[in-house]
Formats: structure tokens, C-alpha cells, sequence
């Protein structure tokens, strides 16, 4: 499988500071050395995430970006973050997912459940499932159907759950449902966010799940969960009763940055090993890459990345210096990941019959880059939200 040989990231002037440019290659070796060799051994047999890779990541702090000082985390922006995760994705797209277990959607804690979790977040020691998604509620999560029922010291909880990536493997569930009955006129209302610790490699008693058969995102398993009265605590809330869909929505503008950086980072991998492949592979007497449809397909490609990035610097830097930037988010989600599935798409192409084979590892880069428009917020939801801004909202 071809590794990295060429940096073709970006220069990010006005955006790169010393300390960012510094960052940055600490995790483009940390990804190089640690985390491709994993990712091209283990993708193809769909192997699971190595929890000695884990404990790396949790050393240099990757679980704690996001999570301030006094949390034990690292105290950095969004921007750092993005450039962390754009490393991580160019490698294998799952590592870039998981340090999210640990630092998004915790907007909502307590100041006693920061105290409680962040710390031993920060350090990759209790990491989430997102348990939101069901079968009749996907981009309509108002949707959602699973109740939850009060009992003397807490909760029961009965329902279906959809695409829970992790659901074995994280410290705990972050479970929503209803607590009380759907308002037509106001569908959100009603929602909580419970937190279901439990041990690691298990499901919470309660719960029974089956593998969800996907053709990508391999290195760790997504499930389809059902609910039977399994108990969460009475101090499990994240946020107040029935507004579980402002804890749900609350990070969404980190989550789309976090999947335009996956995008740019998987992009990325496609763009620089299809530049390798075109300066070994020989055609004809010469390389492929001296062939004016080849180097033009790399031209486009790279424009198109840079171009992402470019956007997605910018939104950080609005979203660090406390300016909201929703629909901006939206924009760079939409670009990026668009983006990421036609130029992995490319770089298939350019890698010809070898690139149908799990010998290269830019088929991963391409499964992987369909995704990305999926999850956080389809494509199509990412139009209807900038359109809305645009022209505002269609009247129901």
C-alpha cells in the first residue's frame, strides 16, 4: 500500500501560527508512523482499533483538545482541533472519529458532571456512544419514538436506537428520548439526554444490539440497539428535562467542522497517494503522470481540497473567536465532503484496476468519503439550512 510521500497540506498563511504549525506535525508524524501501518493492516480484514493505538492517542492528549485546563484537557480551539483530526483522517478516517468520544456534546453538563466526566474524558478513560438516531428518525430526529419512563431513583428506557457507532466499546451510551409525550405543534419538546455508564466491551444491562453490515468505517463496529427498560440513573440528564434536542443540536457547529476536517483529511490521502501512484506507475514507456489527463485530474483535485480547507480555517477561526457561524458550518460541511467523495472517486480512477483492490489503500479513503456526506447532517440537510438562510424558511 502506498504511504505518505508527498505533503501536499497546506501553507495556511495568516491562519498557521508557530504553535499550530507545530501541532500539525506532531500528529502528521503521530499519523504516519502509528496510525497508517494500523489502518492499512486492519481496514481490509475490518479489524478493530488497537487499544494500545488508543493509549498513544490518549498520551499526546488527542481525547482533550477541546476540554479546557482545569478538566485536564488541553484547553485548545476548534482550529487546533480540525487540524488534529485532518492528520488523523488522512490516515484512517475511524481514529479521526474516535477522539470525538471524549469532547463533543458535552455542552449541557453540570458543572458537577464536568468535574465527574471531563477528566477522565481528557484522557481517553470514558468515552461516548451517540444512542440518538432510530429507524423512523434519522435526519428527522424530532421524530424519535423511545420513551422514557420515571421511576423511584431514575429512568427506564424502551426503544429501538439506529447507526450507535461504538455502542460495545465506549464507557458509556449518550441515550435521548422522550420523557414525556410528543407535542405535534412542537415535535422537539419533550426529548432528554440520559448518560448510561457501563463497563467497557458490553452493552448496559438492557440492552441487546446486532452489528450493523456496513461497507465502510470499519475499526470498530456500529450497532442497531434495542431498549427494554434498561435503567439510567436519576443524576444521568444532560440538561434540563425535555430539551434534549438543544443538547443534540448544541455542538453540531464542532461536529460538521470535526466531519469537513475528516473529509479534508481522507480527500487528502486519496489526492497524495494517486500523485505517488502517477509517478511510479508506467504506461506506454512513461508514467502516467506525464499525461495531460492524469496531472489535470491532480490539478482539479487539489484545487478542490485546498479550496475546503481553506473555508474550514476561516469557520474555525469565527467559532473560536465566540461568533456563531451555523450556516457557515453547514457550508463547509456540505464543500468538504462533496469534495472528499469526488476526489477519492478520482484517485480511484487514476489507481485504475489496482485501485478496486484492498492492496491500495485508496478504496478505504473512497467507502469512507461517501459517508461523511451521510452522517452529522446529510448533504441535502446541509443545503436545506443554507437555503433557509438565504431565501428563509418554506412555510409547512
Amino acid at each position: 500500500m502506498t504511504a505518505v510521500v508527498d505533503d501536499l497540506g497546506s501553507s495556511g498563511a495568516g491562519y498557521l501560527t508557530d504553535e499550530r504549525l507545530a501541532i500539525q506535525a506532531m500528529a502528521r508524524e503521530f499519523a504516519a508512523k502509528e496510525v497508517l501501518p494500523v489502518a492499512n493492516e486492519l481496514d481490509p480484514v475490518k479489524g478493530e482499533i488497537p487499544m494500545e493505538l488508543r493509549r498513544k492517542m490518549a498520551d499526546l492528549g488527542f481525547f482533550g483538545v477541546l476540554i479546557p485546563e482545569e478538566y485536564g484537557g488541553l484547553g485548545l480551539g476548534v482550529f487546533e482541533y480540525a487540524l488534529i483530526v485532518e492528520e488523523l483522517a488522512r490516515a484512517w478516517m475511524s481514529v479521526s472519529s474516535l477522539i470525538a468520544r471524549g469532547q463533543q456534546f458535552t455542552a449541557g453538563f453540570t458543572e458537577e458532571q464536568r468535574r465527574q466526566y471531563l477528566p477522565r474524558m481528557a484522557t481517553g478513560d470514558f468515552l461516548s456512544a451517540f444512542a440518538l438516531s432510530e429507524p423512523d428518525a434519522g435526519s428527522d430526529v424530532a421524530a424519535l419514538s423511545t420513551r422514557a419512563r420515571r421511576e423511584a431513583d431514575g429512568w427506564r428506557i424502551s426503544g429501538q436506537k439506529m447507526w450507535c457507532t461504538f455502542a460495545d466499546g465506549a464507557d458509556y451510551l449518550q441515550v435521548f428520548a422522550r420523557t414525556s409525550p410528543i407535542d405535534r405543534d412542537h415535535r422537539s419538546r419533550g426529548i432528554s439526554c440520559f448518560i448510561m455508564p457501563k463497563p467497557r466491551g458490553e452493552l448496559p444491562a438492557g440492552v441487546t444490539g446486532t452489528p450493523v453490515r456496513k461497507i465502510g468505517y470499519h475499526g470498530w463496529q456500529t450497532w442497531e440497539l434495542s431498549f427494554d427498560n434498561a435503567y439510567a440513573a436519576g443524576d444521568s440528564m444532560v440538561g434540563p428535562e425535555g430539551e434534549g434536542f438543544k443538547v443534540a443540536m448544541g455542538d453540531l457547529e464542532t461536529a460538521r467542522i470535526h466531519t469537513a476536517a475528516r473529509a479534508i483529511g481522507v480527500a487528502r490521502g486519496a489526492l497524495e497517494d494517486s500523485v505517488a501512484y502517477a509517478r511510479q506507475r508506467v504506461q506506454f514507456g512513461r508514467p502516467i503522470g506525464d499525461n495531460q489527463a492524469i496531472r489535470f485530474k491532480i490539478a482539479h483535485m487539489a484545487t478542490e481540497l485546498e479550496a475546503a480547507r481553506s473555508l474550514m480555517y476561516r469557520v474555525c477561526t469565527e467559532v473560536d473567536a465566540g461568533r456563531r457561524n451555523t450556516v457557515e458550518a453547514s457550508m463547509v460541511k456540505y464543500l468538504a465532503t462533496e469534495m472528499a467523495e469526488r476526489v477519492t472517486s478520482e484517485a480511484l480512477q487514476i489507481h485504475g484496476g489496482a485501485g478496486y483492490t484492498t492492496d491500495f489503500a485508496v478504496e478505504r479513503y473512497w467507502r469512507d468519503a461517501k459517508l461523511t456526506k451521510i452522517f452529522e447532517g446529510t448533504s441535502e440537510i446541509q443545503l436545506k439550512i443554507i437555503s433557509d438562510s438565504i431565501l428563509g424558511r418554506q412555510a409547512r
